[in-house]
């Protein structure tokens, strides 16, 4: 028998198609996974983050608002009384929550507005080249690494009316001790310049990354026209970074809405009245007196959804500002 004839046989023709017909398998199979892939992939990539968003998000979100609408007691969760939309209601005639939102409004100017020309200031500092610019990078976020408990009670001693640092630098230029904590813009000062002290640097590295991206080429241009660093900054640096400010400014007045940690902390001992007066007891600070100090969740979780309510309102005005900008 010649080589034609067995390779022709059907002995030796037969046993290979399986194995043709096994490896078509295969490979239909693996195309068919990489289309798979290709496609669902990404969202099992991105379902974590949803899965988490759902479970600490969004249901305490739901769940807040239907219990905005009952009375309901922290000691008793399960026993809801529907009251609609009473716990709203009484919010308008409370002047605790008046003055905390008050409060907040105060506080939030007074720490935001500094804060963040501070932070642009710092930023045009550190754009230079200069020796040791890289320590001074990771220096100006040293505050922010720093906890809130650690920070506020530092400048609770420095605040001290009888003992504190502050009081006696005023002491020794000539002018009378300050009651920081019993003092109505006294204490909100205080509690400022500890968000001050705190966010300043975050803000100065955000301002330094979107200066970075300047183009050099506008500077350039600018001192070619006999523009001063004072000029250049005014004209170029400032312009350029109109949409991180913009971005600062929103997200540092999110912040001033929820604030709680620095005023809590610094009322000391006293809980979450915000001192004596209530004089720097913020939103956060008296959601929290509500639905862990008095046990009244159900208006604990009305203000909340106020404060959400009022961030909406903050975001909107936001848009619509910059939808304006834009559009000029």
């Amino acid at each position: 028998m010649t080589d034609e004839t067995a390779v022709l046989s059907p002995s030796s023709v037969g046993p290979q198609r399986p194995a043709a017909e096994g490896a078509g398998r295969r490979q239909v199979w693996r195309s068919r996974r990489y289309r798979w892939d290709l496609r669902w992939s990404p969202y099992a990539f991105v379902a974590p983050f949803f899965l988490f968003f759902a479970a600490f998000g969004l249901f305490p979100l739901l769940y807040t608002g239907w219990a905005a609408l009952h009375q309901v007691e922290l000691t008793d969760p399960d026993s809801m009384t529907w009251v609609g939309l009473k716990n709203f209601t009484r919010l308008w005639d409370d002047e605790f929550f008046w003055n905390a939102l008050r409060n907040t409004v105060t506080i939030g100017l007074l720490s935001t507005v500094p804060q963040l020309a501070i932070a642009l200031g710092l930023a045009h500092l550190l754009n230079y080249k200069m020796r040791g610019s890289a320590f001074f990078r990771v220096a100006v976020l040293t505050p922010y690494a720093t906890s809130v408990a650690a920070a506020t009670l530092v400048f609770v001693l420095l605040f001290g009316r009888d003992y504190g640092m502050v009081n006696w630098a005023l002491s020794a230029i000539g002018f009378d001790a300050v009651d920081w904590q019993n003092g109505t813009f006294a204490s909100q000062l205080a509690v400022s310049t500890i968000v001050v002290w705190r966010w300043t640097g975050y803000n100065a590295l955000i301002y330094l990354a979107a200066m970075q991206a300047v183009p050099g080429e506008l500077y350039e241009s600018a001192a070619l026209d006999g523009a001063s660093r004072w000029q250049q900054f005014r004209h170029v640096t400032v312009p350029s970074l109109r949409p991180t400010i913009f971005f600062t400014c929103v997200v540092s007045t999110i912040g001033a809405t929820q604030l709680f940690g620095e005023p809590l902390l610094f009322n000391g001992g006293a809980g979450a009245t915000g001192g004596s007066d209530h004089q720097f007891q913020t939103l956060g600070l008296y959601l929290y007196e509500q639905g862990w100090v008095n046990l009244h969740l159900g208006r604990a979780s009305a203000i909340a959804w106020a404060m959400f309510l009022l961030l909406l309102v903050i975001a909107g005005a936001a848009r619509l500002l910059r939808g304006r900008e834009a559009s000029r």
